[in-house]
């Protein structure tokens, strides 16, 4: 034995609903002569591998009852556990009541997660919910000084190393960082729970609120060099980064993810085949074509500066057109629901390109939540799932606009919504043409996205600055009339906002002086 706070392991309790890899680790332990204690259908496994098994109820000399809702809650089982080793009165009572101790508790719990989404109703649920489960790690990760806790069919590997390394016995480095993992995991099974309760009761913001996660990755950094990050995913399941497949490249960074999701969730407005080009979570061009390399090559063309070393997201497979065709360009991560064989040879050689498939596309989730840290807390909210179509339009010009400006203006306010505030998109014929974002003053970034036009119009050898003729969208009201009449000299023919200012009648009053058809979403879409 290599350390001296090693604690031998002589008795073990298994009793998991995940049985991944239990043959293997009973075998191990068996060979080590440790006594093993089981129940139901984890006692069978493990006596159908041939491995002598001990079962709970005739150690206890309690049955299991009440259909298997009542199996470990037995004082030789929890007094076996939690019962220190070193304390004398402790082991005094132990003697007195015939408790042995345990050193060793294997438990993973009921699969509620996948029991909820399975559609399941409410009696299957409850039942779902691990009681004994999570009492057990509880009381093994409490007294982590002598007992060695393990929740995950992962961490089998890691006490078949210590104990081969000692002697059948494990560290107290690896029984206190498993301790910690224990309580994090009945942590985030309860927090699943809780949630699940408060959806029943219709209570979306309960006075209590757990956020829980997986680790997936560390990372080199976060998003500056001198901050520490992770990427962790939710029980929820929603197609993009977090169910996505690394086809090729780098580890994906910090920025690498957050600029990934917020331009597949953009893409995913669409129908039509669509192209998002992202560069700091803001996008720089936008299309929808008739193919994917027709949205491409439009939604480069509205800022091919900014769209160097960016984020391209498909809402279609990439085939190999378009795979030839982006990977002329510098790009550091392509995500599409799918990429076809073809289109990942052509990739391949470009070994720094990330490469994902998300396996589907997004769906607008009423139900999701977004949070944002604070100082001491956090904001939580509903997620910005409004979607408007030409139903939810009011038209307060004196001019309609016409059907391809209707169309026009339903992208452009889609693409606004994924825009940093305050947020202007012009847009024409079903691309982007000029972005402004994140300005403190609204005609700002009218006025950029205006220099920005010309500035693409001018990459791609034209003289008319790609706004004239191009409809506006603005994530929220005009203030004042400003705004407006820069997007007018800019060229724009026709306007979408949610109205509501004070000054609505100043703003429809300069749109008809300037002939331009003006609609009211009623939505307004900030993104701070």
């Amino acid at each position: 034995m290599t350390d001296k706070k090693a604690k031998k392991i002589s008795r073990a309790l298994i009793s998991v609903s995940d049985k991944k890899n239990i043959e293997e680790l009973g075998k191990f332990l068996d060979s080590y002569g440790v006594e093993i204690l089981s129940t139901g259908g984890s006692a069978q496994a493990l006596i159908n591998a041939g491995i002598p098994v001990k079962e709970v109820s005739a150690y206890t000399g309690f049955p299991e009852i009440l259909n298997g809702r009542v199996k470990t809650l037995h004082p030789k089982i929890h007094g076996g556990i939690l019962g220190r080793r070193g304390d004398s009165a402790h082991k005094l009572q132990m003697k007195q009541h015939n408790i042995e101790p345990i050193d060793l508790v294997v438990v993973n719990l009921y699969p509620f997660q996948e029991t909820i989404e399975s559609g399941a109703d409410l009696n299957e649920c409850i039942e779902n919910i691990d009681i004994g489960g999570p009492s057990l790690i509880r009381a093994a990760a409490k007294n982590y000084e002598s007992i060695t806790v393990v929740t995950d069919p992962e961490e089998y590997k890691t006490v078949i190393a210590s104990m081969q390394e000692n002697d059948g016995s494990t560290t107290k480095e690896i029984r206190k960082s498993l301790a910690a993992g224990a309580y994090a995991m009945t942590a985030a099974y309860d927090g699943m729970i809780s949630d699940w309760f408060s959806k029943q009761t219709g209570d979306k913001f309960p006075l209590r609120h757990t956020l829980c996660g997986t680790r997936s990755q560390l990372m080199r950094y976060g998003e500056n060099p001198h901050q520490s990050a992770a990427f962790y995913k939710t029980a929820k399941v929603r197609f993009g980064v977090a169910t996505a497949t690394q086809i090729q490249g780098k580890e994906l960074s910090f920025n690498n993810l957050n600029d990934t999701d917020a331009a597949f969730e953009l893409v995913s407005e669409f129908e039509e085949p669509a192209v998002a080009i992202i560069k700091h979570a803001n996008p720089c061009g936008v299309a929808t074509g008739n193919t994917s390399l027709d949205a491409f090559k439009k939604a480069l063309k509205c800022d091919p500066v900014s769209a160097f070393g960016g984020i391209i997201a498909l809402n279609c497979e990439l085939d190999e057109i378009t795979a030839k065709t982006i990977g002329e360009q510098f790009v550091e991560v392509i995500i599409a629901p799918s990429v076809s064989k073809e289109a990942q040879k052509i990739l391949a050689g470009k070994k720094n390109l990330r490469l994902l498939a998300s396996g589907g596309l997004q769906k607008p989730d009423p139900s999701a939540t977004a949070l944002k840290m604070l100082a001491g807390g956090y904001l939580l909210q509903s997620t910005d799932s409004a979607h408007i179509s030409s139903a939810d339009l009011k038209t307060v010009s004196k001019r309609q606009p016409t059907r391809q400006e209707l169309k026009d203006l339903i992208f452009a306010f889609h693409v606004c919504k994924h825009v940093k505030s305050n947020a202007i998109v012009y847009a024409k014929q079903g691309a982007t043409v000029g972005i402004g974002a994140g300005q403190m003053s609204r005609v700002d970034s009218c006025r950029i996205a205006s220099k920005k036009s010309a500035d693409a119009a001018t990459a791609a050898g034209e003289d008319t600055p790609l706004a004239k003729g191009s409809v506006v969208a603005s994530d929220a009201f005009f203030p004042f009339a400003d705004g407006l009449l820069t997007a007018a000299e800019a060229g724009a023919t026709a306007v979408i906002q949610p109205g509501g200012s004070m000054r609505d009648d100043e703003v429809i009053s300069a749109a008809d002086n300037h002939n331009l058809a003006m609609v009211f979403t009623g939505v307004r879409h900030f993104r701070h």
